[in-house]
Order: structure tokens, then C-alpha cells, then sequence
């Protein structure tokens, strides 16, 4: 199983510490960064040396959004895997998250234990894609 390095993007101090905690201690993951508006995001993920498999981003940030965010990174490396992490995971934000290059959405309320399954899967070599209940 390979180690995936991830970035993190969430504005809330207490959510990211124990996403962070909970992803390393239960995926083969390892945090190389994180940021909590869309501006220090983005620069995290244009500068060349900085590198991850995967982006966690959440909707709402101190400042810009998400949205953002995904654009972002859909544009500047498309071997990234992309996975929006929000109590606003709507049907039509979670479709809206997809259209702008999203892989999967997740819930932060009841699909905690998804992301992790999927960031196993990952690190497996596999897509992420299963057969979760949840939908998209």
C-alpha cells in the first residue's frame, strides 16, 4: 500500500487538526500541507515543489471558497485526486463540486469513515470508486 501525501484545506482550527489526526492514523496518508481560505490554497498548489496525491477541500473558507479551490486544482495537476469535504454537501453542491473536477464528495456530518475507505482504496492503487450509498 502506498503513502499518499495530502493537503488539506479547511478554515476550521479544531476540524482540520482532527482530520489531519484521524487521516494519518487511519489511511496511509501523510499531511504535507494545509491552508484555510482559497488564496493560500492556491498558491500551495501552484508552487512547483510542493506535491500531493490528494486535495481534501472544504466549501466554506475564511475567505473565497472551495469552489475555488477545485478550479484550481483541476487546472494545475490533473493526476491529483480532488475530494470535497462539507456539512454543505447538497445534491446540488455535490453536483456542482463534480462539474468543477471533483473526484468524490463527502459529508463531514456521516462520511468520515467513507473518506477513509476511499483514501485506502487509493493508496491501493485502486480508483476510490465503490459502491458507497451515499450517492455521487
Amino acid at each position: 500500500m502506498n503513502q499518499l501525501k495530502a493537503f488539506i484545506v479547511e478554515d476550521s482550527p479544531v476540524i482540520r487538526e482532527n482530520l489531519v489526526a484521524a487521516l494519518e492514523e487511519l489511511a496511509p496518508i501523510e499531511v504535507v500541507g494545509t491552508a484555510e481560505d482559497e488564496p493560500s490554497a492556491v498558491r500551495w498548489l501552484a508552487e512547483s515543489d510542493n506535491d500531493c496525491d490528494l486535495v481534501v477541500v472544504d466549501i466554506f473558507l475564511k475567505s473565497g471558497s472551495g469552489l475555488g479551490v477545485l478550479k484550481a486544482a483541476a487546472t494545475t495537476n490533473q493526476s491529483k485526486k480532488l475530494v470535497v469535504l462539507s456539512n454543505y454537501a447538497t445534491p446540488d453542491m455535490r453536483r456542482k463540486c463534480l462539474e468543477l473536477g471533483a473526484d468524490r464528495v463527502f459529508d463531514k456530518s456521516n462520511e468520515i469513515d467513507a473518506l477513509i475507505l476511499y483514501c485506502c482504496r487509493i493508496a491501493e492503487g485502486g480508483s476510490g470508486q465503490t459502491d458507497f450509498s451515499s450517492g455521487l
